[in-house]
């Protein structure tokens, strides 16, 4: 039904509880830029125009000549990512003008399933920032499946359909399409009968394979390495989103396609951030400045971060404009070309004010903090053993190519045997890295080799590990991973750094075992910190803790590794990392 007072004010029969006066609007629906009032009835746009009528009661925000803008939008994130919870990102990014974002929540998906999701998404209802959620086309990502808390399939889609923050079906990747994943299959049928758009996730795709997509019915893509690669699915009917992430930077290379077909079909997202990146230049004001610096007009720049996303997910009835009807999401900017975000206005109340929130947001009760279901390891448990008899092996170790970001190649090392072990290598780059599975339901902790992290000593583990979130551990001592694993299972979840048995550094992640309520603030210390103490351990890999976590994710060519062992992502399968042996 209706809202009878929204519709009140919109017909003038009482005034407007709120009025942002004195501003320039971006009518981003026209592309035109004009004086005008915005009208706001709770936390809605009512009216938009001269001279609105006032009432004793109408409070009055005065944008002082700024330009009025629509709230921006996040096309594709990972919350969870920033290791910061659902309050302290919405906390972090809405100053500086973000005020919606299509998420997965994915990694709170596989941990705690979907009580985790409904509790994140009633927990960014108090928040500035509204999270459009994107039901996974299944969940975990990871071909072989791997082991998480829980899983996500056609069963739950049905449940997950009917709430109202799902927009659509996020994450279909390219491998679950092509080669027919019968759950996948199932959920996109689902979608096309509860009228959901498919998002999907094809990294380096070549024209076969973007057609087949397109054939399924995938509506859009985030994940494009070059501008061919971006028109490409334009020209075959996909919208495209453009990403710059905090280490994946692709901005520069595909807003080209902007100069040469358009902006129409085009929009921003940012995957996945680092408080400290965010802190240090923004969030998707940032992608603005970007793109006008590329030579996009700015008007232009505001559309992509904003009604062109919205109308890509069938949201902008809702979001991405400033008209009647839509949440009262509205930023002041005083020059369009330099996009410095003044203040934000969410949801019809003045939230932030030069790049800070005016009245910082309480994250939720939490329940205690539990030890994960995991056996102490010792040194003796991380090891790969060779054939029996064999002296030496060759050995296939993942190779982080520094010429595309997380992208891991084949890289054959000859290395000893002792004792029946293959000893892994500092001289050659070869390290050890396992996953040990956290949820208690195996064993399973699986011993690989890594070439490319450049470390020398010591170790580093993770729990925050998309898509599955095991621990994820590389090292050059055994019995140091031994020990950064055992005190990420001691907290509960988080990432650590370790050297000559020694702790140097833990950040607890307690929420799900992937986030923490620490403000955003601290936790870029954090993450500076351990980021350098990697360095110091010799990791010369631009974001060290962030290359560590997408290890397990096997959407990206050619090998990951998993609580299953090392995968080949082209063939899709296991398989044994020791190639020959003498």
């Amino acid at each position: 039904m209706p809202d009878r007072a929204l519709l009140d004010v919109a017909y003038g029969r009482r005034p407007a509880d709120t009025i942002i006066t004195n501003g320039v609007l971006v009518n981003v629906l026209t592309g035109e830029t004009y004086p005008a009032e915005i009208g706001i009835s709770g936390s809605r746009i009512a009216l938009v125009g001269p001279d609105l009528p006032r009432g004793p009661e109408t409070k009055i925000i005065d944008a002082r000549g700024g330009h009025l803008v629509p709230g921006l939008i996040d096309g594709h994130l990972h919350i969870e990512c920033s290791k910061l919870s659902v309050t302290g990102f919405a906390d972090l990014v809405v100053p500086y003008g973000t005020t919606s974002v299509v998420s997965g929540l994915d990694q709170i998906l596989v941990a705690e399933g979907l009580p985790g999701v409904r509790s994140c998404l009633d927990e960014a209802a108090a928040t500035g920032m509204r999270v459009w959620w994107g039901a996974p086309a299944k969940a975990p990502y990871t071909v072989p499946e791997s082991t998480v808390g829980h899983t996500f399939g056609p069963a739950e889609h049905r449940l997950a359909h009917e709430w109202p923050e799902c927009v659509g079906i996020w994450e279909t990747v390219q491998e679950f399409v092509e080669h027919g994943d019968e759950a996948v299959m199932e959920a996109l049928d689902l979608a096309e009968r509860h009228r959901l758009p498919v998002f999907g996730c094809a990294p380096m795709s070549d024209t076969r394979r973007i057609s087949g997509l397109a054939a399924a019915g995938i509506r859009l893509d985030h994940e494009s390495y070059s501008a061919q690669e971006t028109l490409e699915k334009l020209r075959l009917g996909i919208y495209a989103i453009v990403r710059e992430s905090s280490v994946a930077h692709f901005l520069q290379e595909n807003i080209q396609v902007v100069s040469q077909v358009g902006a129409r079909r085009v929009a921003f997202c940012t995957d996945d951030v680092h408080a400290a990146d965010v802190l240090a230049a923004g969030h998707m004001d940032k992608l603005v400045r970007m793109a006008v610096k590329a030579g996009v007009d700015p008007v232009t720049a505001v559309q992509m971060a904003t009604i062109n996303c919205a109308e890509m997910y069938r949201i902008d009835h809702l979001v991405g404009s400033i008209a009647p009807g839509r949440f009262a999401d509205v930023l002041i900017v005083d020059d369009l070309a330099d996009f410095q975000v003044r203040e934000v206005v969410a949801g019809g109340r003045l939230v932030a004010r030069d790049n800070a929130m005016i009245t910082p947001t309480a994250p939720p009760a939490r329940p205690p903090v539990r030890p994960f279901p995991v056996a102490e390891l010792t040194a003796d448990d991380i090891v790969l053993r060779a054939p029996e008899g064999a002296a030496s092996v060759t050995a296939l170790a993942m190779r982080m190519s520094p010429e595309q970001v997380f992208v891991r190649k084949r890289h054959d090392v000859t290395l000893p045997v002792t004792g029946g072990v293959v000893e892994p290598s500092v001289e050659h780059d070869a390290l050890y890295i396992t996953v040990v599975e956290r949820y208690g339901k195996t064993a399973n902790r699986p011993v690989a080799l890594v070439n490319g992290f450049g470390i020398t000593r010591g170790a580093i583990a993770t729990s925050a590990a998309p898509d599955d979130n095991n621990i994820i551990c590389v090292g050059a001592s055994r019995s140091d991973m031994a020990l950064a694993v055992n005190e990420v299972v001691r907290a509960g979840g988080g990432q650590a750094v370790v050297v000559d048995g020694e702790v140097l550094r833990l950040l607890p992640l307690p929420v799900g075992g992937i986030v923490s309520d620490l403000p955003a603030r601290e936790m870029a210390e954090a993450e500076s910190e351990l980021d350098d103490l990697a360095r110091e351990l010799g990791c010369a890999l631009p974001s060290p803790m962030m290359y560590l976590f997408f290890l397990s994710i096997t959407a990206i060519p050619d090998y990951a590794i998993t609580d299953l062992g090392l995968v080949d992502c082209v063939e899709l399968k296991v398989v044994d990392p020791i190639l020959s042996w003498s």
